[in-house]
């Protein structure tokens, strides 16, 4: 018994429905398909989802007020009916027509979390998406030994099954402010809890990419987050990469090179991000940088 539980702000989701419930149909699971909807302003959108009531057992609900990324994944979870709930985000679609019944076949008594993993489509989009599309390629599609070589880390919330009961202890944290990396904290309070965490070949397509320009921006408000993960205690400085090596050029007094490199070249840096070719180190290099930044503020 499954319960699909799938997130949307001002995105159109009715396709995605629709081939997940074709799917579902396919198999003899009980399920349920739950869509909230964090109160789009677009009525077009809208209009298109509400397609969604007409499918069996699946609803689509605008909520009358925004409520964030975390509140709204537990509200689908608390109103969920079954024992295993797959969360998917909005602009995700599956590669595969044997999707949901990998996910099922997957489904034992000792396994708690099981993500299936990303893919993004071979052929290079217009250049203003191509930055999202590289790091997507290099640092998201890992296949399942990539995966579990850090098996909290390169896990990513957009396609994952958990059992409801593991969910109920391990919730996305509310108390965090509508920004970045709740799905980070959330694989690391996994990690703490010592959830078993299953890693399988069973990707989606992520569609929806980025601008390079909202990319970066999104980038930049993610290093921010962090160093509010560090000075609240939500995260140590081991638990992600990044900060385990802001740490280490800390420890040595490098950190205040870097914040002058970033002062200094970040306009380079961006023009790098911006190009139709954009350097992953040079993004590393960027984000280190800007940590390095706010931390001598």
């Amino acid at each position: 018994m499954l319960s699909i539980l799938i997130p949307t702000y001002d995105y159109d989701i009715s396709t995605l429905v629709e081939e997940i419930h074709t799917q579902l149909i396919q198999t003899d699971c009980v399920f349920e398909i739950l869509c909230l909807d964090d109160h789009s302003n677009d009525q077009e959108t809208i209009s298109q989802n509400e397609r969604i009531n007409t499918f069996s057992n699946a609803t689509y609900k605008v909520l009358p007020e925004n409520i964030g990324r975390s509140r709204i994944r537990n509200l689908l979870a608390q109103k969920a009916t079954y024992d295993w709930l797959l969360f998917l985000d909005a602009d995700v679609i599956p590669v595969e027509k044997d999707f949901i019944k990998k996910y099922i076949d997957a489904i034992s008594d000792e396994k708690e979390v099981i993500y299936g993993g990303i893919l993004y489509q071979n052929e290079k989009p217009k250049q203003e998406n191509v930055l999202r599309w590289v790091y997507g390629k290099e640092r998201e599609a890992l296949t399942v030994k990539q995966r579990n070589e850090a098996s909290y880390l390169r896990f990513l919330t957009l396609s994952f099954l958990i059992k409801k009961a593991v969910f109920q202890k391990v919730k996305f944290n509310e108390d965090i402010p509508n920004a970045r990396h709740e799905d980070t904290l959330f694989a690391n309070d996994l990690k703490h809890a010592k959830v078993h965490m299953t890693h399988i070949h069973n990707p989606v397509y992520h569609l929806g990419l980025d601008t390079s320009k909202e990319f970066i921006r999104k980038s930049m408000e993610s290093v921010e987050v962090l160093i509010l993960f560090l000075k609240n205690g939500l995260i140590e400085h081991n638990d992600i990469l990044i900060t385990k090596v802001f740490a280490r050029v800390k420890k040595f007094g490098f950190n205040h090179v870097l914040a002058v490199m970033y002062r200094w070249f970040h306009k380079r840096f961006e023009k790098n991000l911006l190009s139709n070719n954009p350097s992953m180190f040079i993004f590393d290099l960027y984000r280190l940088t800007y940590l390095c930044h706010l931390d001598t503020q």
